[in-house]
């Protein structure tokens, strides 16, 4: 895990004491105002609705990481052990000063106290994830769990300082909190010891020795092998395989030592959140498992029936899918949330008793639930959906009701939001897909919207698209429609007898089925909104990051009806996929099929290749990248240079893949509304400071006219 400049911690003090502060450090750097973290009182309902601004979007507060599609991700709830407390993080980006506020708070589950900040501190931690065998930076925040001690009097949390993660506790009732671990590498994972005194923490000792070797290699030069990705620096990544420690700390006298077999089973066991699995309080089990080693093999759900039988649920309701387990009180009967319906566009909440009847319905929605975790027969969850941004609920188990506990943004209820229609399709394949029709506030018909698309989930609150960086109501609130598309399922999906995952994606990139079956899904939804009489078929735009991106320009390439494009991340190209990427990459790309360097097949490429049809493509393109990631766009960018083609490309240091920097996601939100003001409605915003912006894209628009090139 990874983190940044971010303000100091400090604890929450008297009001008298914050002013004097506030007064003392008037003359130091610009950092997070953090007075609004917690949500003041809820606008009046006399208020009028007023106009969405960016920095409605931008300073969200947020619980849990953002990407809404994330459905698997950790619940970041601690429920108090008498249940009736509830403890999270809650995260707000100040773009400002590009930084965030980041806070503890406590929130009483029946609503008889306001909610409260016990701790407000910390740098904020960035995920990171395992690929190819090493440690690769993601961007998105986290959002630990804190963990409550036994007997409810602390909290203990992970908080990240100075770019360290270590292991904190702050007593419920109020004071400061306290460092309870002093590691030389960052805490991973924590719990509490049964009887409260200790508490247990896992750490990767070699990490420190790791890049200590990798800096004695550095002396005789690094070996340029698959540890090595050239667009994210020549330094070798480090291993994803080092050796887990699991230690303990005395909570009184901050005494250290290695976990008993006790604690770290215990440890053990409270990790295992995010592999589907759930443990009774009278030790039944339940897990999900794959039928077969193939990679379409159906998932089922494994559970002890009242003999302590292992019982698999044959119902269609079991079998793929499903996003979390968890028992009831009495360990007799089994809940689980999975997705399902059209194109899985549905959220359904099921209860099963092992060696019963077929699970029964309790609750069937089109809203999102993501970071469930049981709270006596109730079920906490952040909810949201496309007009709602994420809040806290609870769902009643016996009925699938549910009540809201926390509004981080009760704000919202006074901003006008633009009318979002929810259209389905199947693309040529048959295969089913859905995306989200956004309309300017007020738009009663009768002209002809140009129409930006956005991908490439539309799960949750119409923020910004995978990655966050197209802003949806923004864009409504320009007079622009947006449509919010949800990707179909993996061609591959449709193809028999697959053996492994590599044959999966072979099949996936052979004559590129899946970008095809993509772009006719995402055609088939344009149809579908044009056909409404809402559209300008004139004036189209697309966007995306990732696999959008890579979407967005196979739609360029292979379907003239865009007029103008915006991507994230960039590209793959003939050169640039067996060499750039690391000699990784260049071997995966090999096993899906894709011709090797020293045998070039451009015919191979073209169909997908920015650079190979540089001279043809004749539509404006924005790329704003990471550092990180620039140097794959590189090949792309000088075709479409050369050509005298309209490309501009922006790139944003410090960032990874999802880019995480306040300030960055202000410039990006702000380029893409006026790029797309600029090329499909004509519009110029006057301030000063975007003259030299201006002077570019009308010289790059006069080129387009005139037919010129360099």
């Amino acid at each position: 895990m990874v983190g940044s400049r971010f303000p100091l911690c400090r604890p929450v003090w008297p009001l008298r004491v914050i002013m004097i502060l506030i007064f003392a450090l008037a003359a130091s750097p610009a950092r997070a105002d953090c007075e609004d973290l917690l949500p003041r009182d809820s606008p009046r309902r006399a208020e009028a609705p007023r106009v969405i601004r960016p920095d409605d979007l931008l300073r969200l507060r947020d619980i849990g990481q953002p990407d809404s599609s994330l459905m698997r991700q950790p619940s970041p709830f601690g429920v108090s052990p008498d249940g009736r407390q509830v403890a999270f993080f809650l995260r707000r980006a100040d773009p400002a000063s590009d930084t965030y506020c980041i806070g503890l708070v406590v929130v009483r589950l029946d609503g008889s106290a306001a909610p409260r900040l016990v701790d407000l501190c910390g740098e904020v931690i960035l995920s990171t994830t395992v690929d190819r065998g090493m440690v690769m930076p993601v961007g998105l925040p986290l959002s630990p769990r804190p963990i409550w001690s036994p007997d409810g009097r602390w909290i203990a949390f992970l908080r990240r300082d100075e770019r360290h993660t270590q292991l904190w506790r702050v007593p419920v009732a109020g004071g400061r909190a306290q460092a309870m671990t002093h590691e030389a590498v960052d805490v991973e994972e924590f719990s509490w010891s049964s009887d409260g005194h200790r508490l247990v923490y896992s750490i990767r000792p070699d990490a420190a020795a790791a890049e200590t070797k990798t800096d004695a290699e550095g002396l005789v030069g690094w070996l340029y092998d698959a540890r090595i990705l050239p667009n994210i620096a020549a330094r070798p990544r480090p291993p994803g395989n080092l050796d887990v420690q699991i230690k303990s700390v005395d909570v009184e006298s901050g005494t250290r030592a290695n976990a008993g077999s006790q604690d770290t089973a215990r440890l053990r066991a409270m990790g295992g959140e995010a592999d589907l699995a759930a443990v009774a309080a009278n030790g039944r089990k339940a897990f999900t498992r794959r039928d077969g080693p193939e990679p379409l093999s159906p998932v089922r759900i494994v559970a002890s029936d009242a003999e302590g039988r292992p019982t698999i649920c044959q119902a269609a309701a079991c079998a793929r899918d499903v996003l979390g387990l968890w028992w009831d009180r009495s360990g007799r009967e089994l809940r689980f949330l999975r997705r399902e319906g059209w194109a899985r566009e549905t959220m359904a909440l099921y209860g099963w008793v092992p060696g019963g009847r077929s699970p029964r319905v309790i609750l069937r929605t089109q809203d999102v639930l993501i970071g469930c975790t049981p709270r006596d027969d109730d079920l906490l969850c952040l909810a949201e959906n496309a007009t709602t941004p994420r809040h806290i609920v609870s769902v009643g188990l016996a009925n699938g009701r549910d009540s809201k506990v926390f509004d981080p943004n009760p704000e919202f209820a006074a901003i006008r939001l633009g009318k979002v229609e929810r259209l389905r399709w199947r693309n040529d394949r048959g295969l089913e897909a859905w995306g989200d029709l956004v309309l300017p506030p007020g738009y009663r018909g009768g002209k002809h919207l140009p129409l930006i698309v956005v991908q490439y989930h539309s799960d949750g609150f119409l923020r910004g698209g995978t990655g966050d960086e197209y802003p949806i109501q923004l864009f409504a609130a320009r007079g622009f429609a947006v449509l919010s598309v949800e990707r179909p399922a993996f061609f591959a999906e449709s193809v028999p007898g697959l053996k492994s995952w590599t044959a999966f994606n072979a099949a996936n990139m052979k004559d590129w089925a899946e970008r095809r079956s993509l772009l006719s899904s995402l055609l088939a939804g344009i149809e579908m909104a044009t056909a409404r009489g809402l559209v300008d078929p004139q004036r189209i735009g697309i966007t995306g990051l990732s696999d959008g991106a890579s979407t967005a320009r196979f739609a360029l390439i292979n379907a003239p009806i865009f007029a103008a494009a915006s991507i994230s991340s960039c590209c793959v190209d003939a050169r640039t996929a067996m060499s750039l990427a690391g000699t990784s990459f260049a071997d995966l790309q090999r096993e899906m099929g894709a011709p090797t360097m020293s045998r070039p097949d451009d015919e191979y490429w073209r169909p997908y290749s920015t650079a190979l049809n540089a001279s043809t493509l004749n539509r404006p393109l924005l790329m704003q990248l990471a550092d990180s990631e620039y140097i794959l766009g590189l090949e792309s960018f000088t075709a479409l240079r050369e050509a005298g083609q309209p490309v501009e490309m922006h790139v944003f240091p410090g960032e990874y893949h999802i880019k995480w920097q306040p300030a960055h996601r202000q410039a990006i939100y702000e380029r893409n509304l006026d790029w797309f003001s600029f090329w499909l409605q004509d519009r110029k915003d006057p301030a000063p400071s975007k003259t030299a912006q201006y002077a570019r894209w009308d010289e790059m628009r006069a080129r387009m006219r005139s037919g010129s090139s360099r």
